[in-house]
């Protein structure tokens, strides 16, 4: 190859340079429809209507390790509860229309503000197929490293609160990590979920293991059983008395 013909070779690939870029590149709504085919479809989602998880739920840093329960019914209903020996129990739930949340430390309480937002967002049975749903806002800011693997990054703004990113795994599809600001009667906290551990149950793609982290405590959920279209009681979810 002469030196002309070499010269305007890389030429044309330094003009195409652009586009491949683009290429690379997807919008939010590429990233959300390989995570959707990733994880089973969104029909395989919609033929579930209730789901029971149970495992383990760990706080590493304080050496303190107990069970973990949750129950969620469509189209917005969940509960969830952690034993921890020496401690109790902690409950948080959601009816339809209230969400409320009671521990040893601070009894019982009622969501409002965007405590309230963020239950009704997390509440919804099919959230996890409904994100363009819940974010008047997606877009995409380009790849970061969640440990060794690469992933798009987009920032998803509610139009109630404060956005959140979520980071999807550039080759699988599949999320791996979501961030998110809380606010909480402690400050607000910057909270970092990871998503790993991924499994089939049903037809759909679910992560077995939660790592969370914030200012205040890091813990890890790790689930060893998921039952689907199981029959769920409303009173579950119902507000305690005391």
């Amino acid at each position: 190859m002469t030196k002309r013909v070499l010269a305007a070779f890389l030429f044309a690939l330094l003009a195409m340079a652009p586009a491949f870029a683009q290429e690379k590149t997807p919008t939010a709504d590429q990233i959300l429809e390989k995570f959707y085919q990733a994880i089973g479809g969104k029909p395989a989602f919609e033929k579930i209507n209730s789901r029971v998880q149970k495992g383990t739920f760990e706080l590493p840093s304080m050496g303190m390790s107990g069970s973990f329960e949750g129950y969620a019914k469509a189209p917005n209903k969940n509960y969830v509860v952690i034993s921890l020996e020496g401690f109790g129990e902690v409950k948080q739930g959601y009816t339809g229309t209230e969400a409320w949340s009671l521990n040893p430390m601070e009894g019982l309480k009622v969501m409002t503000g965007e405590e309230l937002e963020v239950a009704k967002r997390e509440a919804d049975f099919y959230n996890t197929i409904r994100i363009k749903e819940h974010f008047t806002k997606l877009e995409v800011k380009g790849t970061e490293k969640v440990g060794d693997k690469s992933a798009y990054v987009i920032l998803a703004t509610p139009a109630k609160g404060a956005p959140e990113k979520y980071y999807f795994d550039t080759q699988s599809g599949l999320l791996i990590r979501n961030d998110s600001e809380r606010k909480t009667e402690q400050g607000l906290l910057h909270v970092e979920l990871l998503l790993e551990d991924y499994k089939d149950v049903d037809g759909v793609k679910i992560p077995f293991t939660l790592k969370q982290s914030n200012e205040a405590m890091s813990f890890v959920i790790k689930l060893s059983e998921i039952k689907h279209n199981v029959p769920v009681d409303d009173a579950k979810f119902v507000r305690p008395t005391s």
